[in-house]
């Protein structure tokens, strides 16, 4: 029987490849987004659910669950991924919606993944952020959200000990998910790795942290940046 994988904002960027690569893999896709999903190949089931709703996320994960019978994996992507904006010129309502999608969506998804989960396999990942560990200026709301995933990363590897759901967070640094042929050599050779991340370089840590005997890997940030967090730069 095919283990059911529950990707969040799999229409586009990393999530949409989460669920191309975690679909050739062999998984039941299923796909929340609040987008359109012409993307998204036959065999993945797509459904429409806003995250800042609870009722909404509830229902949706009760009718996969009465279709499939349980989640195994559950991939907390969905993210407003592209907010940059002067703490200044930030309203209260725009803080709210980066909160609401970015981590409150990820705990109500969590909330009722475990809830229906039952058996002696189950797996939580968290996409953050290398923007939780590093940054720019002006990405303070963002950040905020990528590095509470970790912190209830870490919480909750620990509350959900008794069962058998590991819990993880990846933390992508640069990844580029289109016109990967424009990219310039300086854009490759800042990088230690000596190359921009792609979106297989995150399916990859997806799927090892999903795998069935991978369980001692638990509470563990999972950085995949080609090694730029490590770098310390200075302007000469």
């Amino acid at each position: 029987m095919k283990k059911v994988c529950l990707i969040t904002g799999a229409t586009g960027g990393i999530g949409y490849h989460l669920a191309l690569g975690f679909h050739e893999a062999g998984y039941q896709v299923i796909g929340f987004d609040c987008m359109g999903h012409k993307r998204l190949p036959e065999g993945i089931k797509f459904m429409k659910v806003d995250l800042r709703k609870p009722k909404t996320v509830k229902k949706a994960i009760a009718e996969v669950v009465k279709e499939y019978g349980m989640i195994h994996i559950l991939i907390n992507n969905a993210a407003i991924s592209s907010f940059q904006m002067d703490i200044k010129e930030t309203s209260l309502e725009e803080f709210d919606n980066v909160v609401d999608v970015n981590l409150k969506g990820a705990y109500l998804c969590t909330r009722e993944f475990v809830r229906q989960h039952k058996g002696d396999y189950g797996r939580i990942i968290n996409m953050s952020s290398t923007r939780a560990l590093q940054n720019e200026p002006d990405w303070a709301i963002y950040s905020a959200t990528k590095g509470a995933l970790i912190s209830m990363t870490n919480s909750l590897a620990i509350s959900l000990a008794e069962t058998s759901i590991t819990v993880n967070a990846v933390s992508p640094g640069w990844i580029q998910c289109e016109d990967y042929h424009l990219l310039t050599k300086e854009d490759h050779e800042q990088h230690p790795s000596r190359r921009v991340g792609k979106p297989k370089d995150i399916l990859n840590a997806c799927l090892f942290l999903a795998h069935e005997e991978n369980d001692f890997v638990n509470g563990h940030n999972m950085v995949i940046d080609g090694g730029m967090t490590k770098k310390m730069v200075y302007i000469d």
